[in-house]
């Protein structure tokens, strides 16, 4: 079975300071209303851009999606 971005994502959580995709994926953790089973980039990137205002998150998730998509999706 495939993993959601949700799962594929809590791998990189950090409280390490400077670390910045640790800070995402622990935001992402935190967020009770991330859509935990979706796999679709679309759907993430809307709730992100949605709900976050943190120009930050939307790069740094366009990054780790280059990322899942190769490690999980193909």
């Amino acid at each position: 079975m495939r993993k959601s971005f949700y799962q594929f994502i809590l791998k990189y959580r950090s409280k390490k300071k400077g670390d910045e995709l640790g800070a995402f994926a622990e935001e992402i953790y935190n967020d009770h209303a991330f859509p935990k089973y979706s796999m679709d980039y679309h759907e993430i990137s809307s709730y992100l851009e949605l709900n976050d205002t943190a120009l930050n998150s939307v790069r740094l998730f366009d990054q780790v999606w280059d990322a899942y998509e190769q490690e999980v999706l193909n």
